[in-house]
């Protein structure tokens, strides 16, 4: 491709309003406006080259000279990763780090997993009586965050676990927040870090309990650069896989959401096929808002889409935008588990966590985990009948990360559908 002039460039000096007000649709509002997949802007100060579709997916997720150091506010870095995080590495280092989680790709691990699941979902189910009501969004989370510590083998008291699941919800909850909230999440994800380096720490002098594969002992005993990890780093790392496993109650409840609003999604999901459930799992990944992008700062020149960038150059790739681009999508703003039913390759189409190869790139490895969490929660709440009573049940693009107002109110009307 001809190398361009220059990208177009929004006018203003700060964008920050703007992303504010507009969330999710900022970058492919601007992108649509401007008849462009790529612009340049100013936020929180700096210089920014906004991106969308596969192209861009390609670039950001590949072995490009990209960093993702300077690449997230400290607000969202520290909440989200944090210093010492595998995916603020680059190169070897990333490699390296990125090998303690392949096996979370392991089939047996992700059944592992669905099983740990089912089991807490039936618990929550047992205590929710004929006649009460739930908060599905808390229900969520409570069977979530007890699945993961259990599956990752981490020892807790009840109390700790009540705290612990608070604090990983607050940290996804308020990501994009600033000010008195985001610095209390700060805080509440300190605590956290302290509380898991005290398990890295009992991890190592007991040592490796069973055949020593629980994500626990992984973590715990892994070996880089001669040495295993500071208790510190790995403490980040442990809160890096509980954390986005809780964070799919965000996608188990636009599941059920989808359940009351999609005819196509009851279809999918009454079929009882689990292909045509997972297609339901992934197009709740697709349709609705989850993060709504990500970025990356190039450590050497790099081209995109005919332009040049230099070294420096802060990217911030379209998440949202690219799943809900009518010339990947056909019909983006429909609701249709089938589309999923082709053998399309969506590689660097869907990407509701990134793209990317998993074992190769900085695309987050616990997808398959997601689509465990999305479709055995499902499956677990269609063994009993429920109604939802009148509700505020929509969600704003400008709350990043999105969630229906009311958290998905549910009153239960018999034990079997």
């Amino acid at each position: 491709m001809a190398r361009r002039t220059a990208p177009p460039r929004v006018p203003g000096y700060s964008a920050n309003a703007a992303l504010l007000r507009e969330g999710y649709a900022f970058i492919s509002g601007r992108c649509d406006a401007l008849g462009t997949d790529i612009f340049v802007t100013r936020l929180v100060g700096r210089r920014v080259v906004c991106c969308r579709g596969p192209e861009a997916a390609r670039l950001l997720y590949s072995d490009a000279p990209l960093t993702r150091r300077g690449a997230l506010p400290n607000s969202v870095l520290h909440l989200l990763q944090d210093e010492g995080s595998g995916q603020l590495l680059d190169g070897e280092e990333h490699s390296e780090r990125k090998a303690m989680f392949l096996p979370l790709l392991d089939g047996a691990a992700v059944r592992s997993f669905s099983a740990t699941l089912e089991q807490e979902w039936q618990a929550v189910l047992a205590d929710w009586d004929v006649g009460s009501r739930i908060r599905l969004y808390d229900a969520a989370n409570h069977a979530l965050g007890r699945a993961a510590l259990a599956w990752c083998g981490v020892p807790t008291s009840p109390a700790e676990t009540t705290r612990l699941i608070r604090e990983l919800v607050e940290m996804v909850d308020q990501a994009g927040t600033v000010g008195p909230r985001n610095w209390r999440a700060r805080q509440h994800r300190q605590h956290a870090e302290g509380w898991a380096g005290e398990r890295i720490d009992g991890a190592r002098r007991r040592g490796p309990t069973g055949n020593g594969t629980s994500v626990l002992d992984r973590i715990a005993q892994h070996q880089e650069g001669g040495g295993r990890l500071p208790t510190e780093v790995a403490a980040v790392e442990l809160l890096n896989v509980l954390r986005p496993l809780v964070a799919n109650a965000r996608f188990v409840v636009f599941a059920a959401l989808a359940l009351e609003t999609h005819k196509d999604a009851v279809k999918a999901v009454r079929s009882g096929d689990p292909e045509r459930l997972l297609h339901f799992a992934q197009e709740v990944r697709r349709f609705y808002p989850f993060f709504p992008m990500v970025g990356a700062v190039t450590t050497a020149p790099v081209e995109l889409q005919g332009y040049e960038f230099g070294t420096g150059t802060w990217l911030l790739f379209d998440l949202y935008g690219t799943n809900h681009d009518d010339r990947l999508w056909p019909q983006p703003y429909r609701f249709r588990p089938r589309r999923f039913e082709t053998t399309a390759d969506h590689t660097y189409t869907l990407v509701p966590q990134g793209a990317g190869e998993h074992a190769s790139s900085h695309r987050c490895p616990g997808e398959n985990l997601t689509l465990a969490a999305v479709t055995t929660s499902i499956r677990c709440l269609s063994q009993v009948s429920y109604h939802l009573p009148v509700q505020d049940l929509g969600y704003t693009l400008n709350r990043m990360p999105a969630l229906p107002r009311s958290g998905l109110l549910l009153d239960r009307v018999a034990d079997h559908p």
